[in-house]
């Protein structure tokens, strides 16, 4: 444990200025804060390298076996509370950060499964707001998707406030960027899976879908939803709802409709796998 008194320490640059930071970007590092959070980047599941840690000192204790059973352990600095937060650029509550490394891109042809093999992958179309980036990254990895694709108009799922949002799901869940000017139609089926696009004027139920074995659920932003001209190529897929009212938060939509895909990826999987 290394001890921090002055703010301008230069071994805690990479904390300094977050807020301002997480805007412009951090040169391949992105912030962990939270214990959860910071739990699972220190576990074998997650997908980035920890390069620091910084804890006020009420923290150490709780989170010291974690860190000692870390095979790569990071350095990790110790800072009071008006230190960490001057450091910070705001006051500091829950007392742990964590600095992660990017590391190299994947493309999506690595993250996907290869056909024949089952796989359920989420496509993110547009979506600028971190807390539902973050939510469906959390649902990604509660109904077991392989991986998330994101087009170039959605939020970094690698934001501080989306990692937070997604529970962590966002250091574990595979993901990859696509070029601009995606084709969702064409990417699905360089892949190999059958693109069902989600949206209140979907032709088919969800509740009536039997789920494929290769599938791309693509979710589009609030609002506008998915373009019309993505909508025509595909398969679109509703919620059905109370009369006059079709919107659901878009994290919440895509719930419903992984659930029902997974049930349809569990099967393939015991098919592929039939116990003995």
């Amino acid at each position: 444990m290394i001890q921090i008194s002055d703010p301008a320490d230069p071994r805690i640059d990479p904390y300094a200025a977050m807020r301002e930071r997480d805007l412009v970007g951090r040169a391949g590092r992105f912030i962990v804060e939270g214990e959860v959070t910071l739990r699972l980047m220190l576990s074998p599941r997650a997908r980035f390298r920890t390069e620091s840690i910084l804890l006020l000192p009420e923290r150490v204790a709780g989170l010291a076996a974690v860190i000692e059973a870390c095979p790569d352990r990071p350095p990790v600095y110790v800072a009071d509370r008006a230190v960490m937060s001057a450091v910070a650029g705001f006051p500091i509550h829950r007392g742990v950060l964590a600095v992660g490394i990017r590391g190299d891109d994947a493309g999506a042809e690595v993250l996907v499964p290869q056909a024949p093999a089952p796989a359920l992958v989420v496509g993110l179309a547009g979506l600028t707001n971190h807390d539902n980036v973050g939510g469906l990254f959390r649902n990604a990895a509660a109904f077991g998707a392989d991986a998330v694709l994101l087009d170039a108009g959605t939020c970094d799922p690698l934001y501080r406030k989306a990692i937070r949002v997604s529970a962590g799901a966002a250091l574990t869940v595979p993901f990859a960027r696509l070029d601009p000017g995606v084709d969702w139609f064409a990417t699905a089926a360089a892949l190999g899976l059958e693109p069902l696009a989600l949206s209140p004027s979907g032709a088919e139920d969800v509740a009536d879908l039997a789920p494929p074995s290769r599938a791309l659920l693509i979710l589009g932003t609030e609002g506008p939803g998915l373009p019309a001209s993505v909508l025509a190529r595909m398969r679109g897929l509703r919620i059905a709802m109370a009369p006059g009212f079709d919107s659901l938060n878009v994290a919440t939509a895509g719930a419903i409709a992984l659930h029902r895909l997974a049930c349809g990826l569990r099967t393939a999987r015991d098919n592929e796998h039939p116990l003995p």
